[in-house]
């Protein structure tokens, strides 16, 4: 939420919305020492990480350092990777979405040692959760001990052996964050083979179900994943520069946005609706949220449709 208000007020420029962001910004700051969850950065890099962008704000810095050495702290040794809260055992594909904030820890406070564990792990996610198709695993299982490999498992998707549609998109983008970081080659290598999976397999609207593989999916439509992927495709492309497969996952993500900016999906026109993109899911094995509209939806939707009025406004002529 706090993300979305900084985004709004950059792109309006009232101060209202600067209020607003700052005001939603600081009341997450006591979060940067929770130890209880894996999802630091999610909760950092919108808020206090869109705060320092804007101006390079010192105390914003000193936050989101201590927030990536929170983060930093879920590290397992023995294995190479970051825990979630599920047990010490267990690590996501969506903690591919928590290690920029250990990145820009690194990287504010001169620490290498926080830089190479962020770096770990994400080799660690390649070499587990990421098939060869360019599919990925939503959750993988070590021994504690020893750090061996145990087993694929899933808590959102449709079998362990699936391919959950909202975790591919933020192994898209959250490669292309440890790309950006680091400049390693098999984090861009990853990006790709992880969008163009998601293109391949995706109807022609470009919006998948929940899992690509279940055969009769309750909602056959994850928006939210969506916007995930328009985001993160187009954050890719910027990634690329001159690379002729820019212009492709910019143009796959505009597409993408193309039917998500439709009635069929925004909540304009349906009375009541306490959102602003439909047809989202949060839990379909629990049975949350589904056929809704969730907050990352609305947020990486918003944050999709600022980087591309970002590309056209750089591609206007004379700009």
């Amino acid at each position: 939420f706090a993300g979305m208000m900084w985004a709004f007020a950059d792109i309006t420029e009232d101060s209202w919305w600067v209020d607003q962001a700052d005001r939603y910004t600081r009341s997450l700051e006591d979060r940067k020492k929770d130890t209880s969850t894996h999802d630091v950065g999610f909760v950092f890099e919108p808020s206090w990480g869109r705060r320092y962008d804007r101006d390079g704000n010192a105390h914003a810095r000193e936050v989101l350092t201590e927030a990536g050495r929170t983060m930093a702290g879920r590290m397992q040794e023995a294995g190479g990777y970051l825990r979630t809260w599920v047990d010490a055992g267990s690590t996501f594909i969506d903690i591919m979405m928590n290690v920029g904030i250990i990145f820009r820890a690194a990287e504010y406070s001169g620490d290498e040692a926080l830089r190479d564990l962020a770096l770990r792990h994400c080799r660690t996610s390649r070499r587990y959760l990421v098939r060869g198709d360019g599919s990925t695993v939503h959750e993988g299982w070590f021994d504690v001990t020893t750090g061996e490999f145990l087993r694929a498992a899933t808590h959102q998707g449709w079998r362990s052996d699936s391919t959950w549609a909202r975790g591919q998109c933020w192994a898209i983008y959250g490669f292309t964050t440890a790309y950006e970081h680091t400049g390693d080659a098999d984090m861009l290598d990853t990006a790709r083979r992880t969008a163009d999976f998601y293109i391949r397999h995706t109807p022609d609207d470009g919006v998948p179900p929940n899992d690509w593989s279940d055969p009769s999916p309750e909602s056959p439509r994850e928006a939210s994943a969506a916007a995930i992927a328009a985001a993160g495709m187009q954050h890719l492309a910027n990634a690329l520069g001159a690379d002729p497969d820019a212009d492709r996952y910019r143009a796959y993500a505009l597409h993408i946005l193309k039917t998500l900016r439709s009635t069929e999906f925004i909540a304009a026109d349906t009375e009541g609706w306490q959102g602003i993109l439909r047809h989202a899911t949060y839990h379909y094995r629990n049975g949350l949220a589904i056929d809704e509209s969730v907050m990352w939806g609305e947020y990486y939707f918003v944050e999709a449709l600022e980087l591309a009025r970002q590309f056209s406004r750089r591609s206007e002529p004379g700009s």
